[in-house]
């Protein structure tokens, strides 16, 4: 049998307050926003943002230090594939448009901000509509380097562009990203984490989403060690939508950590926060923090956040933890809903009795699981390969449990 915890909050427009009202200095906007990693102690686990993370295993990572280069071999290099109607640069601290969207939130973003002395940035052409994605594939050198870097992505006024950053190999890196949406501008930017399973990565995403703009940010990831990611959006005036979509898939000593912010601070505009993962092996763990913030001027918005967990074997767990800030209750609608359960076996018997292998079945449920929000993704490459990360990862399961079968008879 499945079992579900599941918890709900609608918000009805007329209320006054609703969702998780915190006083001021607990509400997720109070958090130290600051260029300067002195006003960012070594965390201690303790901290409220830190108490999920194994701060234990992140010394190096989150040490003030630059980036691990060796002459002629990069920590962790990156290729820029950008088609007609992007612009290539490069922006030094405190050259516009850097800086102007992402202050850093934590330490791990400061460290990347203060040591990275050129950021990439990715400026696509007003009025633009790429016909082909723009690729940023970052590949790790070696576990345990240092690496820090820093994007910038800048889709100008009515523009429409996806750009899929990529991730492999093995670092211990920090990176931030800033996306800056343009005023009617259409963005879609995918960030995949397949690392080796000895990189780490802490990253902070943030973006600005101009008037009557539509910004998608979706998230996959599937490798890594440790991967501890902040997906931050406001606004920049009234009717932008965005979407945040986030599939992860945790193994045997794998910490899976997403986080998501959602600053309402303009009127008539909308967000939908969308999360799922699947675990399975001993100390398998994944943590998922959706906070929606709705201030006094956003009159007449409308969110929605979700998380779902699938536990597929013993030994796994995963944290979700929706917040909800309401300060008008001038406002369409506002929720959130979280829920953990283990995998169903009356839906694998079912399958089973009607001649289906285990495998196969096993397969089926976990791909239903992912399917609406495989929907939403809408971007096939991408699409694809996280099919078949999924089969991979449920084939690596079903070999693991052949090879123990003899044992245990």
């Amino acid at each position: 049998m499945s079992l579900l915890i599941d918890e709900k909050t609608h918000v009805d427009p007329a209320a006054q307050l609703g969702g998780d009202h915190r006083i001021p200095d607990q509400s997720r906007a109070a958090r130290t926003r600051s260029f300067e990693v002195a006003d960012f102690a070594l965390p201690t686990g303790r901290e409220e943002e830190w108490r999920f993370t194994p701060v234990d295993r992140l010394g190096n990572v989150l040490s003030d230090a630059p980036t691990d280069d060796r002459e002629g071999d990069v920590a962790a290099g990156y290729d820029v594939q950008a088609p007609e109607g992007v612009t290539v640069g490069t922006l030094a601290p405190g050259q516009a448009p850097r800086g102007t969207v992402l202050v850093p939130e934590d330490r791990g973003a400061v460290v990347a901000s203060a040591n990275t002395e050129q950021a990439l940035h990715l400026a696509i052409t007003k009025e633009a509509e790429l016909t082909q994605p723009v690729r940023v594939l970052v590949d790790g050198r070696g576990a345990g380097r240092r690496s820090n870097a820093h994007y910038v992505v800048e889709a100008g006024a009515f523009s429409k562009a996806l750009v899929i950053l990529d991730h492999t190999g093995a670092a211990d890196h920090t990176g931030n990203l800033e996306v800056i949406v343009g005023d009617g501008a259409e963005l879609t930017v995918v960030s995949l984490q397949r690392w080796d399973d000895e990189a780490v990565h802490l990253a902070q995403h943030e973006a600005q989403v101009g008037r009557d703009a539509t910004y998608k940010h979706i998230v996959v990831s599937l490798g890594g060690g440790i991967v501890r990611m902040n997906s931050n959006v406001r606004y920049a005036g009234p009717g932008g939508d965005a979407t945040l979509l986030g599939v992860y898939f945790a193994d045997a000593g794998q910490h899976l950590e997403h986080r998501s912010f959602v600053d309402h601070n303009a009127p008539r505009c909308t967000s939908l926060v969308t999360y799922k993962g699947a675990l399975q092996g001993d100390t398998a763990r994944t943590v998922w923090v959706g906070d929606v913030l709705i201030r006094k001027e956003a009159e007449g918005i409308e969110t929605y956040e979700l998380n779902r967990n699938l536990v597929l074997t013993d030994g796994a767990r995963a944290d979700s933890v929706p917040n909800l800030e309401i300060e008008t209750g001038d406002i369409a609608g506002a929720g959130h809903a979280s829920s953990t359960g283990r995998f169903d076996d009356e839906q694998l018997f079912y399958l089973m009795s009607r001649g289906i292998d285990e495998a196969d079945a096993r397969r089926l449920v976990v791909r239903g699981f992912f399917a609406d929000i495989i929907a939403k993704i809408g971007v096939p490459e991408v699409v694809d390969r996280l099919m078949a990360a999924i089969d991979a990862e449920l084939e690596l399961t079903a070999l693991s449990e052949q090879h123990e079968e003899p044992a245990s008879a």
